[in-house]
């Protein structure tokens, strides 16, 4: 049972859990998450995640992970495999693992059930004829020409259907319920239809296949799950959804709805983002812009991070914008904690130390983590010539210019106090090298020369460094609203979504492995790419240093 913390501030649906549990309707919970393996999984399912295995550990119950595969045009094992991969990745396990398709002997006897009840005919109207039946909201439909076929007929057309003798639309079997009901659903809906194509389970067993709101509640009630929860575009799929089972007459699952994730400047649509990766707009479904599960484990979100998120934005009844913000601040609390603080630059001033002798190196030692006392710490190697990065020096410096300047001192992290003496020029102007001396006795940790400096910077040694190439990463849209624009969505990708920074690292930075969490200095947190080989090291920015959401 929960807590009494948790008690205090209970969702809609803990309130129902705890109220079905005290009452005795249920003695335990099982939960289910249904994906339709037609694509990689994003932001929004793992709301749907965390809120299925978490209610269901809150509650010493359990949950279900079952693919809603009755559509063998568009699924894939593929998309098997990664889901699966995807929830154990957020920290989860199923108690069972099931598929739609394992239903299908029982979800056809459901069919030939309700064609017996006088509950379900076959119907040869095309779907222009299908469309003009529905009617609209304001007015009723109209009864197809052969909703009246006798329940023989109609049992011999499925069977027909079911032995290929038919063609792909030419027939249908829809359930019969009221033309002239409010809610569009209910107005005799398709239940079954004709698909000749190689199921990723079933091969070529079946040609006829049911449709979702046939299969979901029907799967449900299969597994005898107790709370069926969904977001909010199936509420009026429940009608239908209790329908199915009442006349069945078996497992009465119930269907409980919340609000899905809103995301601002991100799309939440697995046809729109396969579209994306078909066309080329993104490199694969785990691009580090997508909003992909498996794209922001690469870009180097964490489990706990995502979670932490959800549990934030909570469940609510009614649909609203998350701001993007929101998702950074808990990938960055988190990092800040895990990640070593490495050194990297980007835009390199040669800096000569000159009074630092030639040929010698020195270990410098820099603390992994200051916000993790068990880190410990590294060596990195400082010799007589260094790259700093240009924005750390200004030939006409502004009084409260704590960083490299004429005459000015600054301290190299985990290194010494350094003064500029001079400035060496190309035939344009351009600074293109500092000649500095470093203050004797002012190295970081054994400091006595009394020398006052406020300034740190970053610095890697022109001698002893890594060659890396850095992904940066802003928004993959221009518009906040994806969902609400109005014309293509891909009008608002971002053309510079993506921007590749060559950089210079410190040498540790060889050894990194894809699960390592870095923050470079000043710069942001970043990641080891799957792409990087021996002879190029690549790092996907995870987030800044700074908001990077700020609406313009």
């Amino acid at each position: 049972m929960a807590n009494e913390e948790k008690e205090k501030s209970l969702n809609f649906i803990e309130e129902i859990v705890e109220n079905d549990l005290s009452s005795g309707k249920h003695k335990s919970i099982l939960t289910r998450f249904p994906p339709e393996p037609n694509g990689y999984l994003h932001i929004g399912h793992a709301k749907s995640i965390c809120l299925n295995f978490g209610l269901a550990e809150s509650y010493g119950g359990k949950t279900n992970l079952r693919f809603d595969d009755t559509n063998p045009v568009t699924e894939d094992t593929e998309y098997v495999d990664s889901i699966k991969e995807d929830v154990k990745w957020l920290g989860f396990d199923w108690a069972s693992e099931h598929y739609a398709s394992d239903y299908f002997d029982t979800l056809y006897e459901y069919a030939e059930k309700l064609i017996n009840l006088g509950l379900a005919y076959v119907d040869d109207s095309n779907s222009e004829e299908l469309a003009a039946q529905k009617g609209t909201p304001t007015t009723p439909g109209t009864n197809s020409p052969f909703r009246d076929r006798s329940i023989e007929e109609n049992l011999t057309l499925f069977r027909e259907m079911r032995e290929g003798k038919h063609e792909e639309g030419s027939k249908a079997l829809r359930a019969k319920i009221d033309m002239a009901s409010t809610n569009m659903l209910m107005r005799d809906p398709i239940i079954y239809r004709i698909k000749f194509a190689k199921h990723h389970r079933t091969g070529d067993k079946w040609c006829i296949y049911p449709m979702y709101d046939l299969a979901h509640g029907q799967s449900d009630s299969i597994e005898e799950i107790t709370h069926s929860v969904c977001t909010l575009e199936f509420v009026a799929h429940r009608e239908l959804y209790d329908w199915f089972i009442a006349k069945l007459e078996i497992f009465p699952s119930k269907q409980y709805e919340f609000a899905r994730l809103n995301l601002g400047y991100t799309l939440m649509s697995k046809r729109k983002l396969r579209l994306l990766v078909e066309e080329n707009h993104v490199n694969g479904w785990d691009d580090p812009r997508m909003p992909t599960i498996s794209g922001l484990r690469r870009r180097g979100y964490t489990p706990k991070s995502i979670r932490d998120f959800c549990d934030r934005i909570g469940i609510a009844k009614r649909d609203n914008m998350i701001d993007a913000s929101l998702l950074e601040f808990f990938i960055k609390d988190h990092l800040n904690k895990i990640s070593s603080r490495v050194m990297a630059v980007t835009d390199p001033l040669k800096v000569t130390i000159t009074n630092f002798p030639e040929g010698q190196t020195e270990d410098c030692e820099i603390d992994n983590n200051p916000e993790d006392e068990n880190s410990g710490s590294r060596m990195v190697p400082f010799d007589r010539e260094i790259f700093i990065e240009k924005s750390d020096f200004l030939e006409e410096a502004p009084k409260k210019y704590f960083r490299l300047k004429p005459g000015g001192v600054v301290r190299l992290k985990g290194a010494y106090i350094i003064q500029c003496d001079d400035i060496v020029k190309d035939e344009n102007g351009e600074v293109i090298e500092l000649k500095c001396s470093f203050i004797e006795n002012s190295k970081s940790g054994q400091d006595t020369s009394g020398v006052k400096c406020k300034g740190v910077i970053h610095w890697v040694s022109q001698k002893n460094n890594v060659p890396l190439e850095l992904r940066v990463y802003d928004r993959l849209f221009k518009e906040e609203d994806v969902a609400g624009y109005d014309g293509d969505f891909r009008d608002i990708l971002n053309e510079n979504s993506l921007e590749v920074l060559k950089a210079y690292g410190e040498p540790s930075l060889k050894d990194a492995k894809l699960d390592d969490k870095f923050q470079f200095i000043r710069k942001g947190y970043y990641v080891l790419d799957k792409d990087s080989t021996e002879n190029q090291i690549i790092f996907n920015q995870t987030v800044g240093m700074r908001d990077s959401w700020k609406k313009n």
